[in-house]
């Protein structure tokens, strides 16, 4: 924090912590499954993202995409990566749910609150998904969480400046949806001193044979030969901008 200001990366491989952090990013989000909004890692890619980078990682704990409704069995997957998470040296941890009406779901929180610390918590953009995100924020600030990752409610921080900068005022507030073209507005627009990005760009496989015929996944999935990962550039391009800004 020593510019003003904290970028954190979220980044779902080795080689992306270690472009994040050499770009210049002040804490690491450890997720699987970035295309889902991020799920929870394997503990070892945590492991192994610890002995890479010296900067903090927060690791998602979200056991599947969809919804932020959870089940009883659910909610025993989320404990037991926390306490894993915390094991292998996690810095910190992501987590967030909601009961059925949009609400915050006070009784899992404080359940699962309970386990992480004493290390802080994000909640995370099941905000973005909250009926009332005010009466939300009163409660999240209530139940101890440190930070709320949103883009405001609206499908990126720039189209939800307005409710950052209410929000911002009262907790710190890493955005979603950061990019090299809406970062400066962003910055100038809000009083959040922490912003949040995934900064990636596709590299090509390395695989010289490849079969057309064939997908690992869905047809929305990503290609089997292009690796997304973050790239230095982009991440130094959004430190640099919020330096010469802040």
């Amino acid at each position: 924090m020593d510019d003003g200001f904290l970028m954190e990366v979220c980044v779902d491989s080795v080689e992306s912590a270690v472009n994040a952090e050499r770009g210049g990013a002040g804490r690491i989000e450890l997720c699987a499954g970035l295309v889902e909004g991020g799920t929870t890692p394997s503990m070892g890619l945590l492991q192994v993202v610890k002995q890479c980078v010296r900067v903090p990682v927060f690791v998602m704990i979200r056991p599947r995409g969809g919804d932020f409704l959870y089940s009883d069995r659910e909610v025993e997957v989320m404990k037991a990566d926390i306490r894993l998470a915390k094991l292998h040296g996690a810095d910190g941890l992501v987590f967030g749910a909601l009961t059925e009406d949009g609400r915050i779901d006070t009784e899992l929180c404080t359940s699962l609150l309970a386990v992480c610390r004493p290390l802080p918590v994000t909640f995370h953009r099941a905000f973005d998904m909250v009926h009332d995100p005010l009466v939300a924020l009163e409660t999240l600030i209530s139940l101890g969480f440190e930070r709320v990752l949103t883009s405001g409610c609206d499908s990126s921080a720039l189209e939800g400046l307005s409710l950052i900068k209410r929000l911002a005022e009262q907790v710190s507030v890493p955005w979603g949806g950061i990019t090299e073209r809406n970062l400066q507005r962003i910055l100038e627009g809000s009083t959040a001193s922490e912003f949040h990005c995934s900064a990636r760009s596709a590299r090509d496989s390395g695989m010289k044979f490849r079969n057309p015929n064939v997908a690992m996944g869905a047809s929305f999935s990503a290609p089997e030969y292009s690796i997304k990962v973050a790239d230095v550039a982009k991440v130094r391009t959004l430190n640099a901008i919020a330096k010469n800004i802040l």
